[in-house]
């Protein structure tokens, strides 16, 4: 039975049995889901432009804006250093981590659907906050109520996605999530790029330009299917049985149905999955799907780069701007890098992914810090040459990650765990990845008045040692069917000794 309470096998191992064909049905209800991707990319994508912008910060935030006119030419690793400013944008996160666990409840009990439309709805009600905005109260509510727009769609999407794919390209139709939250980071920077010379209500259009894609996500849920598991998990199996036909194409779904009863009548003899997630044959999701992916998805350092591309060219020395430019520049790398990975994942797999990008990443964190160490901070305007090449190297850094941590940071957490714990890992996975992206956010630009080109080296580091944690730790999972993906632990070298619990047999759940 899928992960749940037998340790063997059993009669779970039908994949070959499954037929497919791709179909008009399958791929329109997964392009609409992953328009949930826009709604994440979009804000980070704007929050950095429009905390660049003049007019938005002597509205809310005057110092700052005056210790920017004091270095507009010069290069300062300090010009943005302040908390309530950088609040601004950790603060949806913040707001996001504690909505993921009431996320996971809708999840589970009224389906994949329905967290996607409550989650554009309250992305809807505060970007109108944003937009509207008089004082930085009103500006900090939107964010809360963003926040738990992205709370509740990163938790659904992903999910949506992976179990609604075939397993030979789960991976590629995953990724159509990282492909529209990079499509959003585009769009954000080519808006904030003309916005920023509409004065002074520009910043207002940025923000509220964020109800198009809520509106987009919140028409396209109301015709959407809901998932064949999700559907089998609250006990609709004749319209389980339907969907599943559909988006297969074929009425021969009979093994891939059997697989999902079992693996439903697994999930309900757990009554509380969040305590099971603790259980010692679960341990490899935890660490690897739970904690550590999510995590480490963030101590890349690339959303920090996301969140405040504008601002960082901006200390570099570029102009208002060329830097809102160099954003964009940065928005089609990663956009670029999503195709690639959408590609090419389901062929070369997720490991070779994760460890050959990460290996240019260190690369291109090292030559950044080196660069900044010899050529910055020294109260003189960055030569026009050395700050070309910069941007190209952060390019390359974003190419690396657009094709390795960015999707599979979230592909590969959201296909680990069985039924019975998915909904309740996935908010895990979400809440772990926010709380890191919220931290960063906050603390990113004071790392980089105090450590300097330092926090670089930082990042690299830290790389270096999420690489070996994927080389030793995670099986490769491409082309495995979703409920049989727990059978690669028990054979992985070193998760098979904590798993296999009493030589196979029953192992009761915790309930």
């Amino acid at each position: 039975m899928a992960g749940g309470g037998f340790t063997d096998a059993g009669d779970l191992k039908r994949a070959h049995l499954y037929e497919y064909r791709i179909t008009s049905y399958f791929l329109i209800a997964c392009m609409v889901a992953a328009m949930g991707g826009s709604l994440f990319g979009y804000d980070l994508g704007v929050s950095g432009g429009v905390t660049s912008m003049d007019d938005f910060l002597k509205e809310f935030f005057p110092k700052v804006y005056r210790r920017k006119q004091a270095h507009l030419t010069e290069t300062d690793y300090c010009k943005y250093d302040n908390q309530v400013l950088t609040l601004f944008t950790s603060s949806l996160y913040f707001a996001g981590l504690v909505s993921t666990f009431g996320a996971s409840y809708v999840t589970r009990s009224r389906g994949r659907r329905a967290s996607i439309m409550v989650g554009s709805v309250s992305f809807f009600i505060g970007a109108i906050l944003n937009a509207c905005a008089v004082h930085i109260s009103m500006l900090l509510l939107g964010r809360i109520f963003l926040g738990m727009g992205i709370g509740f769609g990163n938790q659904a999407v992903p999910l949506y996605l992976s179990e609604m794919a075939p397993a030979k390209i789960r991976g590629a139709v995953n990724q159509l999530f990282q492909l529209t939250t990079c499509l959003g980071i585009l769009v954000a920077n080519l808006i904030n790029y003309g916005t920023e010379k509409i004065h002074p209500w520009g910043w207002r259009l940025s923000l509220g330009l964020a109800t198009v894609p809520a509106t987009l996500m919140f028409v396209g849920g109301l015709f959407l299917p809901e998932t064949p598991n999700s559907l089998v998990e609250q006990g609709k199996l004749d319209e389980a049985r339907k969907v599943l036909e559909k988006v297969r194409g074929t009425a021969s779904v009979d093994a891939e149905f059997s697989d999902l009863i079992d693996a439903s009548n697994a999930a309900r003899a757990i009554k509380n999955p969040f305590r099971n997630l603790f259980k010692k044959k679960n341990r490899p999701q935890l660490v690897i799907g739970a904690l550590g992916i999510p995590a480490f998805q963030q101590l890349t350092g690339m959303n920090s780069i996301l969140f405040y591309a504008p601002v960082i060219f901006q200390s570099l020395g570029f102009g208002s701007g060329a830097a809102l430019y160099s954003s964009v520049i940065t928005g089609i790398a990663l956009c670029i890098a999503a195709l690639i990975s959408m590609a090419f994942v389901d062929k070369f797999g997720r490991r070779a992914f994760f460890l050959e990008a990460g290996t240019e990443m260190i690369i291109y964190m090292v030559i950044v810090a080196i660069t900044l160490a010899l050529e910055f901070g020294e109260g003189k305007p960055l030569p026009k040459g050395i700050g070309i090449f910069l941007v190209i190297v952060i390019c390359l850094f974003v190419l690396a990650y657009g094709r390795s941590w960015g999707p599979l940071g979230w592909l590969v957490p959201s296909e680990l765990f069985p039924l019975e714990m998915r909904s309740a890992g996935q908010s895990v996975v979400v809440c772990n990845n926010l709380l890191f992206t919220a931290l960063i956010a906050q603390a990113f630009l004071a790392a980089l008045c105090h450590l300097k080109f330092g926090i670089f080296l930082v990042f690299g580091g830290l790389v270096v040692i999420m690489s070996a944690f994927i080389y030793f730790f995670l099986p490769e999972t491409k082309q495995v069917p979703i409920e049989e993906i727990y059978l690669l632990f028990e054979n992985h070298w070193f998760w098979k000794r904590i798993v296999k619990e009493d030589n196979g047999k029953f192992v009761e759940p915790v309930k």
